[in-house]
């Protein structure tokens, strides 16, 4: 007979306002939802402060060399292998930089994995890779996964900062995370579906920390994605609108201004901003941890007047 476990979180709970869900037209079914996905936002802004403070961690890390890590599995690992993924991208993120452990790999991404989640070890194993001062993210919704619980066990092992993103205040892993994010999205539409309300929330989450630190780390100016990787039309595209926008130049300067950066956005665009040649530019992010707001006003300050004395 195979082992069980009750699980206690608010998302487990039976939620009076849906009993009659079964029932509802397709319309009625969908308000329902919908009013209960509208809930979502605020219990993601509550837990803002914490995300911050997370988000100011990984970025001392990763500017000296450390790497983000997330840990799932089931609807939270997916999530975290599609926030994960997108970085590359929209922000041109190094590989390494943000990765993904889903439990059961890549095989449990389009089907379940029976026990994949129940197994702590597994978790550990995938933590191995973290080194001192790493950043290891786990998510799970009832907040007991054991596949997360040997990851962040495993992380504190090893020297890494550790967070926990979860839909339950009581989180059983909450003592091994230095960071808890606990959305109180409380109980689901449908009892226990924790792609729902729970998973919405993870992915608000997500996708705010991983924007907010790659516009720490300067891949971003003003409100512009400036390390965007070009990989397709529309994308290329973008890029010369970017560079149009940015600097108010026509469509024919944007890209002879991106043919002398080899193809490169954020040295055109800097080249573009300061009047110089794309070597400069370069030269100047290089100096300024890739960040164009830092390397324009270096390229453009007034030099210092030589202090004389009577």
């Amino acid at each position: 007979m195979s082992s069980e476990v009750t699980v206690d979180a608010p998302t487990e709970e039976r939620h009076p306002g849906t009993t009659s869900i079964d029932t509802d037209s397709s319309l009625g079914v969908l308000r329902a939802l919908n009013a209960e996905d509208a809930t979502v936002p605020g219990a993601v802004a509550a837990v803002l402060p914490e995300l911050a403070l997370l988000v100011d961690r990984a970025v001392d890390s990763l500017r000296a060399g450390g790497s983000v890590h997330y840990f799932g599995a089931g609807t939270s690992g997916r999530l975290a292998v599609l926030d994960a993924a997108e970085l590359r991208p929209t922000f041109n993120a190094p590989e390494g930089l943000v990765v993904a452990h889903h439990a059961g790999g890549p095989a449990a991404l389009l089907q379940a994995v029976e026990n994949v989640e129940d197994d702590a070890e597994l978790g550990r194993a995938e933590a191995n890779v973290l080194r001192r001062g790493d950043i290891a993210i786990g998510l799970t919704a009832s907040g007991r996964t054991p596949f997360v619980r040997g990851a962040l066990e495993r992380a504190r092992e090893l020297g890494a900062t550790t967070a926990l993103v979860t839909a339950n205040p009581h989180a059983e892993l909450a003592t091994l995370a230095d960071h808890v994010l606990a959305a109180r999205t409380g109980p689901e539409a449908l009892t226990g579906s924790t792609r729902l309300k729970a998973g919405t929330a993870q992915k608000l989450v997500l996708n705010s920390f991983s924007t907010a630190l790659m516009i720490r780390l300067g891949r971003t100016w003003s409100n512009l994605m400036v390390d965007v990787v070009a990989t397709n039309a529309k994308l290329r595209g973008r890029v010369v609108r970017i560079l149009q926008e940015a600097t108010g130049a026509d469509a024919d300067a944007a890209r002879l201004a991106l043919d002398a950066a080899g193809g490169e956005l954020k040295p055109a665009l800097l080249s573009m901003l300061a009047h110089v040649d794309a070597t400069t530019a370069r030269d100047a992010l290089e100096d300024h941890e890739g960040s164009v707001a830092r390397a324009l006003v270096s390229l453009t300050s007034p030099a210092p007047h030589p202090v004389t004395t009577q």
